[in-house]
């Protein structure tokens, strides 16, 4: 543009140099439904969009901050960090696999897991990151969820896991996979111990999460429209050679067919999860219900008495 031009030109429609005015991040779409969305006034509405309802994807960290009451969180296990004790390489080192994953989302591993309260109430919470290599679980998860859980233990505190997982972590093969019971073992000891725990599956929980701690909890509660499921659909397809209903796999389908509890909206969830953290509490803790004690004496007695006769009956 010539410099006399510029002169003449009103100030009110000069050009700022080609700069942007409006900052960059603002705005967002929703995945679902494409409607541009304002960031923060999706952010106060929990990450859920508010013309067709999808429940956005958020981060560990993010859910956390939603979930527990500000201040005195303490994280469980942050300096454990996975090691590539098979050397395993397939199109990139697992190495290379680790530092890219902790570079892209500021984590040591795909689980973050932190001692805090919920409404008052002293909780232990621990929240899968996805964006880690799909959430796989490998030793450093099972790891810090079994800490979780002696923590649980010890100070008698309710556990509730945010799972959002593909599944074991194959390039830690057998290792990965013993994280499956190693996990199922630690949380057969929190329920002997009558230590409430409850899992919320969100979207996806897949593979061997799905198969081990996601479907444990003394009550399993799924985010609207969440995929949950060991194979995913297509695989299954491939497999069996049949079209899968409509739904198949997503919380709303198995509900209905009582593979989990209830689906609850991610904005009511904390208010939902502490009544039920509440009501779990009152049943479990010591001396609550001396009626309901007394009951389970006579029955363990009466257990006995019957195991005695058929032992003498055999003898």
């Amino acid at each position: 543009m010539s410099n006399w031009f510029k002169k003449l030109m009103p100030s009110r429609i000069k050009t700022q140099g080609g700069s942007r005015s409006v900052p960059e991040g603002l705005w967002t779409k929703c995945p679902a439904c494409n409607s541009v969305l304002y960031r923060a006034d999706l952010e106060r509405n929990l990450d859920v969009c508010p013309k067709c309802n999808h429940h956005i994807r958020i981060n560990a960290r993010r859910r956390l901050d939603i979930f527990l009451d500000e201040g005195n969180r303490e994280e469980v296990g942050e300096t454990l960090e996975p090691i590539d004790i098979l050397k395993f390489k397939d199109s990139k080192r697992y190495k290379d696999r680790i530092t890219q994953a902790q570079k892209n989302t500021s984590e040591k591993d795909a689980l973050v897991v932190m001692r805090g309260k919920m409404n008052d109430i002293p909780v232990v919470a621990a929240a899968f990151e996805f964006a880690f290599m799909g959430g796989s679980m490998g030793s450093v998860v099972g790891e810090r969820f079994v800490r979780g859980v002696n923590l649980c233990l010890e100070y008698n505190m309710p556990l509730i896991c945010f799972s959002a997982s593909g599944g074991a972590r194959m390039q830690e093969a057998l290792i990965s996979l013993m994280q499956m019971s190693k996990t199922s073992a630690a949380l057969a000891r929190l329920a002997k111990q009558g230590v409430p725990y409850i899992s919320v599956l969100t979207d996806p929980t897949m593979g061997g999460v799905s198969a081990s701690l996601a479907m444990l909890g003394d009550i399993n509660i799924g985010e609207p429209n969440a995929l949950i499921g060991f194979a995913g659909p297509r695989v299954i397809e491939q497999t069996v050679r049949e079209t899968l209903p409509e739904g198949f796999q997503r919380s709303e389908f198995l509900v209905e067919h009582g593979a989990i509890d209830m689906i609850i909206d991610r904005r009511e969830m904390r208010q939902t999860v502490s009544s039920l953290i509440s009501m779990l509490l009152h049943r479990s803790r010591p001396n609550a219900d001396p009626v309901l004690e007394q009951l389970e004496e006579n029955e363990e007695t009466e257990t006995k008495e019957e195991e005695k006769q058929q032992d003498q009956v055999n003898e």
